[in-house]
């Protein structure tokens, strides 16, 4: 398993919004957006939208999705299946885990595997 980033305490980012880390950062060569939802979970996916270049955290997040702010693509934030065209591939999705009150970011880690 990778190192992980410190991304902060879990109350900086407000339920509904995401904080980017940059893709230099994350040793990835993507930006990554971590998400707050409105559930209370975190989750993480490559900010970039698969269809069009956008920020996914410029989205909107409601019901454990983020809709892309260009042309209005839904994707999951527990699995980034693309639920809606006009995207047609998945968001990869990288481990995200709170210890301790802080945000704990895994990039190039699924989520499936931790």
């Amino acid at each position: 398993m990778s190192e992980p980033i410190h991304v902060g305490p879990v109350d900086e980012i407000e339920e509904g919004e995401a904080k980017v880390i940059d893709g230099d950062d994350t040793g990835t060569g993507s930006d990554i957006a971590v998400f707050h939802s409105e559930e209370g979970g975190f989750y993480a996916l490559d900010d970039e939208c698969t269809h069009e270049t956008a920020s996914l955290a410029d989205g909107w997040i409601e019901g454990g999705e983020v809709e892309c702010p260009v042309h209005s693509a839904r994707f999951c934030l527990k699995t980034g299946e693309a639920l809606c065209l006009p995207a047609t591939v998945n968001a990869r999705t990288h481990k995200v885990e709170v210890r301790d009150g802080e945000i704990l970011l895994y990039p190039g880690v699924s989520p499936a595997d931790g």
